[in-house]
């Protein structure tokens, strides 16, 4: 695992954009595993401004997202679908067929879940996975005590991330209860991993990342496993890493 410092959210998001872009260059039709939320908001301002220039070609790249609410409407203003579509989708050129969401009324069975799990092993697998991380240690909807085993499914998202998305909602009685996610294990699949850490809040889940015994009670620390692994996080979600480990030119290798 290396840990990579930036000096803010602007450079980490900068600097994260940049390795997609590396990503693309090597394979034009490659796989991206996309996340939503905060933490990736910075990185695709900065793919759409890479595609504006010119510098990035999306038409062959191939998407799956990593989770989605159930009991939301696609075109929710909330939906991650929605999220995915306003936010970076119809900015780029990616081809609609291309990009490919767990949809609620799919996979709230075993049948629909099993049929996200297909589709990216005929896309040929998730060549880079982009993840962020909870304060609780969740990857995609996986809150603590998921099975690492597990695959695409459907899970009740605990009271601390319900509270957490509240901020995008008018109220926390609005987050819905449930979703569906990529499984730790097919998370695990990825060629690559590349996970968002910033801000305050995130020091304690940085901290046990690193640190901590791989537990299913911590479900980011089976990240310590994967053989390819970058986590880019800003100053200030790093200070107690910092404490304990010394950063070398802005670099950690775990």
């Amino acid at each position: 695992m290396i840990i990579k410092r930036c000096e803010n959210y602007e450079q980490m998001s900068l600097t994260a954009a940049d390795i997609v872009k590396r990503q693309v260059a090597a394979k034009p039709d490659c796989v991206l595993g996309l996340p939503t939320g905060s933490s990736p908001l910075g990185m695709y301002e900065h793919l759409i401004k890479l595609y504006n220039r010119g510098e990035l070609d999306f038409s062959s790249v191939m998407t799956f997202n990593l989770d989605e609410y159930i009991g939301l409407d696609t075109d929710h203003p909330q939906s991650y679908h929605q999220f995915m579509e306003d936010t970076f989708f119809q900015q780029v050129n990616l081809k609609p067929g291309n990009t490919h969401m767990p949809k609620p009324d799919e996979t709230d069975n075993l049948s629909g879940c099993q049929n996200y799990e297909r589709k990216i092993f005929n896309a040929g697998g998730i060549d880079l996975q982009i993840l962020g991380i909870g304060r609780n240690g969740h990857i995609g909807f996986n809150e603590p005590g998921t099975s690492f085993s597990s695959q695409t499914h459907v899970v009740q998202l605990h009271d601390e991330t319900r509270r957490a998305n509240a901020r995008f909602f008018d109220s926390k009685d609005e987050v819905p209860k449930a979703a569906v996610t990529m499984g730790i294990k097919t998370i695990m699949r990825a060629r690559t991993i590349l996970l968002l850490c910033s801000g305050e809040s995130k020091q304690e889940a940085l901290i046990q990342l690193v640190c901590s015994t791989v537990d299913e009670t911590f479900p980011a620390s089976v990240l310590q496993l994967h053989p390819d692994v970058t986590v880019l996080t800003d100053k200030s979600a790093c200070v107690i890493l910092e404490n304990k480990y010394p950063f070398k030119e802005n670099e950690l290798f775990i």
